[in-house]
């Protein structure tokens, strides 16, 4: 965390020297008082009064800038090294492997992002501006308080083991909580971030209540730990009040008998070392409270520097991506199974090629791998075992910005934003002109439902695509795949909720405008992939045949059996 503070070291300096001069005067006023009223008001003095008492404001007003000097200077540090933070955390989030993200789970990283970021944030603030002030206000109080009498700073040097005994007891107790609470915040996230996703589902079963009865059992779990650590912190306070109180009576004691006694202190000595006996009790309390903070905050450093510093488990390697070659892909021996999965690979010893420009579907059962497959050649995951090639390069060998530039993919669930449809169009190309942005809808089918609505292209996305249907979400996502220049385009199951008729002239316009462009389409109709140059049929993680749908109809029982399934027995009727 050291070099993000450091970007702001003026700053972090600054604050400190004018705290400072604000503690500097908040010691001084003690002592101008006691001066009032030993020589002021006992001897009735009206002119020190007067002169005393326009030194006081003065030096109120001079500890007054320098505190907001201090505030100034601090909150630049503090807002600029959480500002830094929270961005290199965000982009370190974003270069996450899906293997990653799944472990950290999204609720996780949302209170990661946001509230341990801001503990650490207060932490920088107070180190810069509260531990400072609460610093040489117990040291400058001391002195002071010994400057008035000796026998003073005997009664707080009594006090002070009691005061500190008190913290470092009530710290150590809560510091271990600090983790569990900020853990039991992560729940309460990733259940608000499934519910609210996940809104129209449960409103379709009647989960209202089933939903509010989790987000209930997290919040309280919440509440508990909260009001754990809160109890243990609510006992700290009252004890150091006590012992403050005992000390500031054994003061009054002191003085007054020294005075009764003709002693060298003064009435004013012992208004001022009362003072400064508040100062500097007071001062070592706040210190307790700051350790809070720093425990809090150490808690959080350490779930962002899991984040920051976890390993990169998708490397890119060298290559530029310039191949001789444009779209060629080849599978060799290839075998996959799911990081932490004990279960056995999902994908195994699959092999097969195909050329620049040729279309591959594939199609077969559920869970057959078929996404998975595909998923591996954007590296999305790594292959267990065997080779993936793009262009005659093993993907592993490919920088990846340079591997996923030649790829265009459309995923099973359509990922819109809260934006217009021509900006979510244009998100994978930010310089597209609107002609070009109209091209691709057209090719994606897509113009004409969208020319059809009120605003046009400029008409706003409701949060998740709420406010388009699930045949125009998918198109929207398949023109902005072609809108980003690529070699390779995969379909990942992306037609589904398209009609046979749009999506036969969906595939019309590809083979028209993107003759050279290798294209994988998976796909559960036999419909959407018969026209494919090539189809592969996957079964239970395996290659079991391919071919072209005249080959497989001869050679493929698996085939054949899905083909029957569908249009001999009406399902595509």
């Amino acid at each position: 965390m050291l070099k993000y503070v450091k970007k702001y070291w003026l700053f972090c300096l600054l604050a400190p020297l004018f705290m400072v001069g604000e503690v500097a005067m908040d010691l001084i006023q003690p002592d101008m008082m006691a001066d009032i009223v030993d020589n002021g008001v006992l001897k009735s003095d009206i002119a020190l009064i007067i002169s005393m008492g326009v030194k006081m404001i003065l030096t109120v007003l001079v500890g007054g800038f320098c505190g907001v000097m201090c505030g100034v200077f601090a909150n630049i540090a503090a807002q600029g090294f959480g500002n830094d933070l929270r961005k290199d955390l965000f982009s370190r989030i974003m270069n996450l492997s899906f293997q990653q993200t799944d472990k950290f789970s999204t609720g996780s990283l949302v209170t990661r992002l946001t509230n341990d970021v801001t503990q650490v944030q207060n932490m920088v603030m107070m180190m810069v501006r509260s531990l400072v002030r609460n610093g040489v206000m117990f040291l400058g109080g001391i002195f002071m308080l010994y400057q008035q009498s000796p026998k003073f700073a005997l009664v707080a040097a009594c006090g002070l083991p009691f005061v500190v005994f008190f913290a470092v007891f009530f710290l150590k107790k809560t510091a271990p909580l600090f983790s569990i609470v900020q853990k039991k915040l992560d729940g309460i996230n990733h259940i608000m971030q499934e519910t609210v996703a996940g809104a129209r589902v449960v409103k379709a079963y009647v989960k209202e209540e089933y939903e509010l009865g989790r987000f209930d059992e997290a919040n309280d779990a919440l509440c508990a730990e909260n009001l754990r650590v809160q109890s243990l912190l609510a006992f700290m306070s009252p004890c150091m009040n006590i012992v403050l109180n005992l000390c500031v009576v054994a003061v009054i004691i002191v003085g007054g008998y020294t005075v009764q006694t003709g002693g060298s202190i003064t009435p004013g000595n012992t208004m001022a070392a009362i003072t400064y006996l508040a100062q500097i009790l007071h001062g070592v309390t706040f210190m307790a409270n700051i350790f809070q903070t720093f425990s809090r905050a150490k808690a959080s450093a350490e779930r962002i520097n899991e984040v920051l510093n976890s390993p990169e488990v998708i490397t890119g390697g060298q290559h530029d991506g310039a191949t001789a070659a444009k779209g060629a892909i080849e599978f060799r021996n290839v075998s996959f199974a799911y990081p932490g999965s004990e279960a056995e690979n999902v994908l195994r010893n699959i092999s097969f090629r195909v050329e620049p420009g040729e279309t591959l579907g594939i199609i077969g059962a559920t869970a057959s791998g078929k996404s998975t497959l595909v998923h591996l050649i954007p590296r999305f995951y790594d292959a267990t075992e065997g080779e993936v090639l793009v262009d005659g390069v093993n993907v592993k060998d490919y920088d990846l910005t340079a591997l996923r530039e030649k790829i265009a993919i459309v995923l099973q669930k359509a990922e819109l934003y809260s934006r217009s449809i021509a900006d979510n169009i244009s998100w994978a190309k930010n310089d597209a002109t609107p002609w070009e942005i109209k091209k691709a809808a057209e090719i994606a089918q897509a113009d004409d439902f969208i020319c059809g609505k009120s605003g046009g292209y400029y008409t706003p996305v409701t949060e998740g695509g709420h406010s388009l249907s699930g045949g125009q979400k998918q198109r929207i996502s398949i023109a902005r795949a072609l809108l980003k220049e690529h070699e390779i385009l995969i379909f990942d199951d992306s037609t589904s909720a398209l009609d046979l008729k749009t999506e036969a002239a969906l595939y019309q316009a590809l083979r028209e405008e993107c003759p050279d462009v290798t294209k994988i389409i998976i796909a559960q109709r036999i419909a959407s992939i018969k026209g494919a140059d090539r189809i592969a049929v996957l079964d239970d993680g395996g290659l079991s045949a391919i071919g072209t749908h005249e080959e497989l109809m001869q050679q493929s029982e698996i085939y054949q059996d899905i083909y029957r399934s569908q249009l001999q027995e009406g399902g595509e009727a």
